[in-house]
C-alpha cells in the first residue's frame, strides 16, 4: 500500500510553536492574543486562512505581514518547539519494513516540512514529501494528494491517507483515496466523524494493525482467492 501522512496533528505534535508564533504575529501587529484552546482548532489550515479568520479581513498586504511575523519566530524558534507523537518512529519502522511506500501530504511549506523530518531522524522513512511553496497563499490539501497519488502510480485503491484534520479525509475521497482519521490529533471526533473517514485509528498501533487488515484484504482481491 502507499501511505500518504500528514505531518502537523499526525506524526508531529507542533501546537507548542504553532500557537506561541500565531500569538507572537498578533502581537507584532497591534493585536491580543488568543487562547490556545481556539488556535489548536486552526492547526492544519493555511496561515492566511487562519490570521483571515482571526484578524476578520481579507487585506492581502496584512495577511502577508503577519504570515512574516510568524515565520520569522517559526524559522528560529518555533519549528523545533515540537515533538514526535510517541511510537511514530517505530509505527513508520513497521510500516516500511513490511513492504508499504510512505509519502508526507502536508499544509506546511514542503521547505519548513523537510526540516522537521530531518530534525527528528525520520526523513528516511518517506519517498516523497509534499506540500506547497513558501509564496503560495493557500493550500488545497486535494492538489497534494492528487500529486501523491500521481508519485504512487495513480491507483486509488492502493493508497491511504492519514490525517486529524476533516480536511485530509475530503481531500482523500476527493480521489477516491482510502481516508483514515488520526483520533490522537489536532480534530475533534465529531470533527472526523463528520468528515466520513474509512476508519478513525485511536492509536498509532491502532493504525499499524488496521492497515495490515485492509493490505491483506486487497491483495486477497487481487489473488482471486479467500485464503
Amino acid at each position: 500500500m502507499h501511505i500518504f501522512f500528514d505531518l502537523d496533528g499526525t506524526l508531529t505534535d507542533s501546537s507548542p510553536g504553532i500557537i506561541c508564533c500565531i500569538n507572537h504575529a498578533l502581537v507584532e501587529l497591534g493585536h491580543g492574543t488568543v487562547t490556545d484552546d481556539r488556535l489548536r482548532g486552526m492547526i492544519g489550515s493555511p496561515l492566511t486562512r487562519i490570521f483571515s479568520d482571526l484578524l476578520s479581513c481579507a487585506d492581502d498586504a496584512l495577511l502577508d505581514r503577519a504570515v512574516t511575523a510568524y515565520r520569522v519566530r517559526f524559522n528560529e524558534i518555533g519549528i523545533f518547539e515540537n515533538s514526535l507523537y510517541p511510537g511514530v518512529a517505530d509505527a513508520l519502522d513497521v510500516l516500511s519494513r513490511t513492504g508499504h511506500t510512505l509519502q508526507i501530504v502536508t499544509a506546511k511549506p514542503a521547505v519548513a516540512a523537510r526540516r522537521v523530518v530531518a530534525h527528528f531522524g525520520i526523513a528516511g522513512f518517506f519517498r516523497a514529501l509534499h506540500g506547497p511553496e513558501l509564496s503560495a497563499r493557500d493550500c488545497d490539501k486535494a492538489d497534494l494528494v492528487a500529486t501523491a497519488l500521481e508519485f504512487a502510480g495513480g491507483d486509488p485503491h492502493a493508497a491511504v491517507m492519514v490525517g486529524d484534520r476533516a480536511a485530509d479525509v475530503l481531500a482523500a475521497q476527493g480521489h477516491r483515496v482510502r481516508a483514515v482519521a488520526a483520533g490522537w490529533g489536532y480534530g475533534s471526533r465529531d470533527e472526523l466523524e463528520g468528515a466520513g473517514p474509512e476508519y478513525v485509528a485511536e492509536t498509532l498501533p491502532d493504525l499499524v494493525c488496521w492497515l495490515r487488515t485492509v493490505t491483506r484484504a486487497v491483495a486477497r482481491r487481487h489473488s482471486g482467492t479467500n485464503m
